[in-house]
């Protein structure tokens, strides 16, 4: 009896926080899965030897076509694409283009070349992609709100986006996911350690609405939309399908550490503005990202992150298994985890 071929699947990106529970994930459900990594990229996440890896130089075209054509599985390449490659800070506008797009373009022209389009190509976008919207009245952003991103990211994810609206020969999904957290993220986990330490800051005084979305959630409705007839060309928010204000996540925080006693800081606009611009500087001088910048000022001052999922759950069914209470409890169980072990 022939043994049934597995469907393979191209995981870009592989070596980040959410790479390595796409790959995961990938493997679960019954996947060959490829895990596409830099020369330099970490393989901390990467641990099963049922992974095969590509190592591919997104700055070389011609190394990136034959790295591709050298380990794809057949002459047409692979079934399917996740691509998560992408950076979330950089010191400069350049290097986010560099990563978020060039780096795109030049993946994208390399699977074309080769005539290696695969049967779906899923791009891992951003809600900030959209920039701010609505700040007045808090209505959701939706599948037809106008984009017009106000961060160096937004703006590369944007341009990494209409790339692929131009490239119809691609069957690509894009997906434009609200904030992703879950174990060895690390932005939350600043935050979650805050809490820790009994202080909870925020930005401004207005009221702001937050989304979330757990990293398995996420990564379910990406099998999900890949799974679907109905999701090439589309583009999709992912979020948990309600927001929280600042006071409900320092709330669920504190009690999945035990019942912490927390002092809320609320820090002004001005002096938040004033301590992002001297870090990206410093950062600039050191030719180094920093965490606080100028990009991540805007996202902390938008006031309004509610979003529809209304699209998502039409076209491929999906839903939140991990409300931001039970998402939670996983992150901070890892992070008491992690940080016992250190003891």
């Amino acid at each position: 009896m022939k043994e049934e071929t597995k469907p393979t699947l191209l995981v870009v990106g592989a070596g980040g926080f959410i790479g390595g529970f796409i790959a995961a994930e990938g493997l679960r459900r019954g996947f060959d899965v490829y895990a596409a990594v830099r020369e330099s990229t970490s393989r901390r996440y990467l641990t099963d030897p049922a992974l095969k890896f590509v190592v591919l130089d997104y700055d070389n075209p011609q190394a990136l076509s034959d790295a591709l054509k050298q380990s794809a599985p057949s002459p047409r390449g692979w079934d399917y694409i996740i691509y998560n490659l992408g950076a979330t800070k950089a010191v400069n506008f350049a290097d986010f283009n560099r990563v978020n797009f060039i780096y795109l373009r030049n993946f994208v022209s390399a699977l074309l070349r080769l005539e290696m389009a695969p049967d779906k190509f899923l791009y891992m976008s951003s809600l900030s992609a959209l920039g701010p919207y609505d700040e007045k009245t808090g209505r959701p952003a939706d599948c037809k709100t106008m984009p017009h991103p106000n961060t160096r990211y937004g703006l590369s994810k944007i341009k990494a986006e209409t790339f692929l609206e131009t490239t119809p020969q691609l069957p690509w999904i894009i997906f434009r996911p609200t904030g992703v957290y879950g174990p060895h993220e690390r932005d939350y986990l600043m935050m979650i350690e805050c809490i820790d330490r009994h202080f909870d800051f925020s930005v401004g005084f207005r009221p702001q609405m937050l989304t979330f979305i757990y990293v398995e959630d996420l990564v379910g409705a990406m099998y999900d939309a890949l799974a679907s007839d109905n999701t090439v060309h589309h583009k999709y928010i992912i979020s948990e399908p309600r927001a929280y204000t600042q006071k409900e996540f320092r709330a669920i925080v504190g009690r999945a550490l035990g019942g912490k006693w927390v002092i809320p800081v609320k820090l002004p606009l001005w002096t938040t503005y004033i301590a992002s611009y001297v870090a990206e500087k410093i950062g600039v001088l050191k030719a180094e990202a920093s965490t606080l910048n100028r990009d991540k000022f805007r996202i902390m001052r938008q006031r309004n992150w509610q979003c529809s999922v209304d699209d998502a759950v039409r076209d491929f069914g999906f839903h939140a298994d991990y409300p931001l209470e039970r998402g939670i409890a996983c992150t901070v169980e890892a992070y008491l985890k992690n940080k016992n072990t250190k003891k």
